[in-house]
């Protein structure tokens, strides 16, 4: 039977026809006052909408729509919001001011989900919150940047638990018609579309567009009638399926992701891969530049100087490997129209080229062909430097091409109103106003410490409250009887120190460490003057049964009568139970075994909120943490033995809880406020508010990677790509002829082997080029101390010039070391690669040491 649909819109007056303006631009998720407006219209049909303005509008009663249309106080707060929308969208940014003269520049943000809010359940947790903060925040600065992503039908599993506490998942469908997405049309008013090929079958997709603020985000689905049930199955779920699906997914995401930023008229010149899910992307590029007379090697340098790529995870299960029969069947017919061989694609992907039993790794493929990398920490990125050492084998582990840049969250997407108003009346209207301006969170010491308090207890009354709300929910889903159901309406108590641990269940966050002594633990909660209760949420991966095992642990002792009163497990941890939690939470709670936790930002957006974090040293925390805005876990240790590990660290935090963090919490003055306490709340949103936040991280992409990879870019395809196909030609020139560098020698000039302090040593390096010309190299000298084995711990580079030559073919440079410390010290000498449009010199294969 065939069906013919059409859409219904809502049948506005004009005067509420703004309603649908905001309703449809995420800007509202991060703006108190219209989701007040919101709220005003029908609190109840807001909730059940899921705080989903759209479906919500769509679904008023003509009466409701009536009443509001003739209210003019509702009139003159429509008017007031949308007003401020508006001066949002036109008025002057950071990009605008700062960095207006640097020229076209163009991003597109791949990520495979982005968290913007619960009523758009496209995302599954960390990352995703990490791509719409990031989206977000470009909006906030005015940085011309577009996302592309995948539009998931049914998104990300919904989680509820059987009797037993073991997770079940559930996959409802998402309505886009009642959602704040748009299907893009053309010129003519037909959807746009393209089309991926598809193990030799055509799969069209279409363009969705998600209003962020001034960011455009571009969703592509496939689930339309043309294709086959394969097809429409590719955006079912995120994170769901086989291998093929998402293979599948990868080459949607990566290559038609590609090709619709075409089909919508869009040319960046910077692409930022967002883990290594789009890396098929690349495929794309080069094929689209090679339709412009470019062979594949000049296509390659300009994909190389204008991609961005960060890496997430050091753990292993989160770099996607595909097996090669698999790449195989999905990419061999592109490869084919690139003229790329088999062997020379499946090398980009491996780690070790000659492995012929390696899978292929869509994080090799990236860091291949990106010039600009980086991890999410400073940890993360020494970690990944370590981890991707491989890459470039001749290279010191230090010098891998892997920078960091830490990561941040969007501060007004995650605080409460009520902190909110707060900050408004003691830092001023340009918290809001200029969210760049850093220096505004100095004045947070100007609010009276009662006023914070009472503003952080007023939140943890409301967590209190909902949590109780939602385990009710829970409860009756399960079939509870009325005895449960009462004594739900009673658990937690709004005014006792309150624990919070939420985040995704996978073991190496060990999730269960606070239960290693359970008689301790019990000792420290049941304390009648000084009580402690714990929340904990989160979800596992379907397909981790270690990670649902931890949950249903949890929840065992949950149900513990020692426990129950203060111990709860909130199911289907999603934004909206989030953001109770990261506001009304006193300590935000991490034990990940480290150095597995690549950042983590829940614990940034629980410090904006006055949260405290309590922390294993471990990604952003390395960073974050001092003495006087948290506590850590440890010393930043690693452990052999991860049994051992565990029970130290377990036995620390115990340790924790008892000597330092309950007595604090609980020393109060005359009028119940604990000024200790205050003071490092104080402490904390100081210093962490203004540093790890997506503004900051977003000014340093812009300014160590976008600026740079735009520039390039540019400069590559002047004059129809003439310097990229000179860059091709010295690589190939180079990449043929670098054998033939040879360091003759290196020696100290002058006598003796000592150097008095703070004077200069003067060395001399002999170099041999065999055919390689004196521009195309650079020669350095390095520097340092020695350890006792003769070997240098840490060192310093030096450019050496060319003194001399050539004398029958070899060159003298020279260098002077500076030696401001007395100490063991050693120096070598090497060579690496030099043109003026290599984005950096740090090339596999390329570079030629002293021996």
């Amino acid at each position: 039977m065939k069906i013919h649909s059409y859409h219904v819109l809502p049948d506005f007056p004009d005067k509420l026809a703004p309603l649908m303006e905001l309703a449809n631009n995420m800007w509202f998720s991060w703006n108190w006052e219209a989701v007040q407006l919101f709220i005003r219209i029908d609190a109840e049909r807001w909730e059940k909408a899921y705080q989903n303005p759209v479906d919500m509008l769509t679904h008023l009663p003509k009466e409701r729509v009536q009443e509001i249309a003739e209210d003019d106080s509702f009139l003159a707060n429509l008017e007031r919001v949308v007003g401020r929308f508006r001066d949002y969208m036109t008025r002057p940014t950071w990009f605008e001011k700062y960095l207006a003269s640097a020229g076209k520049v163009q991003i597109a943000y791949f990520s495979c989900e982005f968290g913007l809010d619960e009523g758009l359940p496209i995302y599954s947790g960390g990352l995703g919150m990490l791509s719409g903060d990031h989206l977000k925040s470009a909006s906030d600065l005015g940085i011309p940047l577009v996302g592309v992503g995948l539009l998931y039908r049914q998104g990300y599993f919904r989680q509820y638990l059987n009797p037993d506490g073991w997770q079940q998942e559930r996959y409802p469908e998402n309505d886009w018609y009642h959602m704040p997405v748009s299907q893009m049309r053309d010129e003519n008013g037909q959807p746009v579309r393209i089309t991926v090929d598809i193990m030799g079958s055509p799969v069209i997709a279409q363009v969705w567009r998600v209003n962020v603020g001034r960011v455009p985000l571009y969703l592509l689905d496939t689930n339309i009638q043309e294709n086959s049930p394969e097809g429409r199955d590719i955006t079912t779920q995120l994170y769901g399926g086989d291998r093929e699906t998402r293979i599948r997914q990868e080459v949607l995401l990566g290559i038609g992701g590609t090709r619709a930023l075409r089909a919508l008229g869009i040319t960046p010149t910077v692409y930022h891969l967002n883990e290594g899910h789009s890396a098929f992307l690349v495929v794309e590029r080069m094929r689209m530049l090679m339709e412009e007379g470019l062979t594949f090697d000049e296509a390659r340098q300009v994909v190389w100087a204008s991609n961005v790529f960060t890496t997430h995870t050091p753990v292993p299960a989160g770099n996607e490997r595909f097996e090669p029969q698999l790449v195989y069947k999905y990419l061999m017919p592109y490869l084919n129209r690139l003229g790329l061989r088999w062997e020379e694609f499946l090398a980009l992907g491996r780690e070790n080229p000659a492995n012929n039993l390696e899978p292929f790794c869509m994080t090799v493929l990236a860091l291949r062909l990106s010039a600009h990398c980086n991890g999410v920490s400073a940890l993360h990125g020494s970690v990944s430097r370590e981890m991707w050492k491989a890459l470039w084998p001749d290279l010191p582990v230090a010098e891998a091409p892997i920078r960091h840049i830490t990561n941040g969250c969007h501060t007004f997407s995650w605080l409460s109103h009520d902190m909110g108003e707060l900050y408004i009346t003691y830092l001023g209207p340009k918290y809001v106003e200029r969210p760049w301006d850093f220096s505004i969170w100095e004045r947070v010491d100007r609010i009276p410490d009662a006023e914070l308090w009472r503003t952080h207890q007023r939140r943890r009354e409301r967590l209190v409250f909902f949590a109780r709300k939602r385990l009710k929910q829970q409860l009756g889903g399960r079939g509870a009887g009325s005895a449960e159901m009462r004594q739900a309406e009673g658990i937690l108590d709004p005014h006792a120190l309150t624990i919070v641990f939420a985040r995704r269940f996978a073991t190496y966050k060990r999730g269960t460490l606070l239960f290693a002594d359970p008689e301790r633990l019990y000792r420290i909660i049941s304390d009648p003057t000084r009580p402690v209760q714990f929340i904990f949420a989160g979800k596992a991966h379907p397909q981790d049964n270690p990670g649902k095992e931890i949950i249903r642990t949890i929840v065992h002792f949950s149900r513990d009568e020692r426990f129950r009163d203060n111990i709860v497990f909130l199911e289907d941890y999603d934004i909206n139970v989030a953001r109770y939690l990261l506001q009304g939470a006193d300590v935000w709670l991490n034990t990940p075994r480290r150095p597995l936790e690549a950042s983590g930002t829940s614990g940034m957006k629980a410090a904006f909120n006055g949260a405290l974090n309590l922390s294993v040293l471990d990604g952003w925390w390395v960073e974050g943490y001092s003495p006087e805005v948290g506590w850590r876990i440890g010393n930043g240790e690693v452990y052999a033995d991860p049994k051992e590990q565990d029970y130290v660290e377990g036995q620390a935090l115990y340790h924790t809880l008892e000597n330092e963090i309950v007595p604090m919490f609980y020393d109060r003055d005359q009028f119940n406020i604990p000024h200790e306490w205050v003071a490092r709340m104080k402490a904390s949103i100081r210093s962490l508010a203004s540093r790890y936040n997506t503004h900051r991280m977003l000014t340093e992409y812009m300014v160590d990677f976008y600026v740079p990879a735009s520039h390039a870019c540019e400069v590559l395809a002047m004059n129809d790509f003439a310097r990229a196909r000179e860059l091709a030609e010295w690589m190939r020139r180079i990449q043929s002829r670098w054998h033939e560098i040879r360091i003759l020698d290196i020696e100290k000039k002058g006598g003796g082997a000592d150097v008095t302090a703070g004077l200069l040593l003067p060395v001399r390096v002999r170099v041999r080029l065999g055919g390689l010309k004196l521009e195309d190299v650079s020669v350095e000298v390095i520097y340092g101390p020695l350890d006792t084995r003769g070997q240098l711990e840490s060192y310093e580079s030096i450019k050496a010039a060319v003194e001399e030559g050539p004398i029958d073919g070899v060159y003298t440079f020279k260098a002077s070391i500076p030696c401001p410390d007395s100490g063991r010290f050693g120096f070598s000498a090497r060579v690496l690669p030099k043109h003026r449009d290599l984005v950096h010199p740090y090339l596999p294969g390329l570079i030629t040491w002293a021996e």
